[in-house]
């Protein structure tokens, strides 16, 4: 799993013109799944998100997490972050879980970082064509990817 977590005042996602997931200070997460990805990596990714300390503390410092800051969460699904560019100049998503695994694993996030964060879990809907706003809060956006967590 692939996400890229932005610290944001605000953010918001729309489908055909309708609201489908909006929060305030929080953090906009996009998720890409690959084939090879698990329920131990889920559940890494799912509770680094939750304890990601980058919101201010009294002293300017990132040194706060979500729950501290009484933060949210808009998770939208985003294939295109497992893009191979490589060859040529059209990306190749083959490494990008098809559907049939990536909805389970996406839908079993929302319900771990509900439980992980105690609040409802703003979203996107799985496949639809997203049109997504967002008041990037820093600039504060970090990658992460659960083949790297041996490394973090």
């Amino acid at each position: 799993m692939r996400a890229v977590i932005q610290r944001v005042s605000e953010a918001a996602c729309k489908v055909d013109g309708n609201i489908t997931g909006q929060i305030g200070i929080g953090f906009l997460v996009l998720l890409g799944i690959e084939d090879a990805d698990t329920d131990e990596d889920l559940q890494w990714l799912a509770q680094k998100i939750v304890g990601l300390r980058v919101f201010g503390d009294e002293n300017g410092l990132m040194n706060k997490a979500l729950t501290d800051v009484d933060g949210n969460i808009l998770l939208i699904s985003q294939f295109t972050l497992f893009a191979q560019t490589k060859k040529g100049n059209r990306p190749s998503f083959i490494r990008a879980a098809k559907p049939d695994k990536a909805i389970p694993l996406y839908e079993k996030m929302i319900a771990v970082l509900e439980t992980l964060s105690g609040k409802k879990i703003a979203a996107g809907i799985f496949g639809a064509d997203m049109k997504i706003s967002l008041l990037n809060d820093g600039p504060v956006t970090i990658i992460m990817d659960t083949k790297d967590k041996d490394n973090h």
